[in-house]
């Protein structure tokens, strides 16, 4: 998930660009079933990284289209609850067809750099009830933690986060996002 101004989105695509300089070899969940995976989901923590600095009540919502693409709508408020309003649309497309884990996210208006083996990296879900999901990018430089809802029992995040230390995936740099005790209604 990601909410990118275009004036940094350049040095986003160069760091991505560089792809095959590094070696993340993080697994990646297999077999996601994408209709699944569609929706809305809050993101609980995330890397800081320029282009998400200072958001709050970040969510992400995911359509699968006709043609098989994602319609990727990401939002969030500036500085607090009551912020401003920071919205981008984009797309995604499974890089592979054997590997539903892999996506390429790109956004209108903002440099896309290719990424060997897409941008956006399911490394962990739940399985059963796609209630939770982690996803981080080829080098490891972002790294979302995401729930179906605005909260999520410290017990869970904790297990998540020893999953992700257990494929190798540094969680030093996840920062807590504020997200409302309730979900916001659509406007606010």
């Amino acid at each position: 998930m990601q909410i990118i101004k275009a004036s940094k989105a350049l040095i986003i695509a160069s760091l991505l660009s560089l792809t095959g300089c590094f070696d993340f070899s993080a697994p990646t969940v297999q077999n996601v079933d994408l209709e699944r995976y569609m929706g809305k989901w809050y993101q609980i923590s995330a890397n800081e990284t320029s282009f998400n600095e200072g958001l709050v009540a970040v969510t992400a919502e995911y359509t699968l289209l006709e043609n098989g693409t994602v319609s990727v709508y990401n939002r969030a408020l500036k500085g607090d609850f009551n912020g401003e309003v920071d919205e981008i649309n984009g797309v995604a497309s499974v890089v592979n067809s054997s590997d539903t884990s892999k996506l390429n996210v790109e956004f209108p208006g903002i440099f896309n750099a290719p990424v060997p083996g897409g941008n956006y990296w399911i490394i962990v879900l739940d399985e059963i009830d796609y209630s939770y999901a982690a996803v981080a990018d080829p080098l490891g430089f972002t790294l979302f933690i995401l729930s179906r809802t605005p909260q999520m029992e410290e017990e869970l995040y904790q297990n998540i986060l020893s999953e992700l230390r257990s494929k190798g995936i540094d969680t030093s740099k996840l920062k807590i996002t504020l997200q409302p005790s309730e979900p916001l209604v659509s406007g606010e």
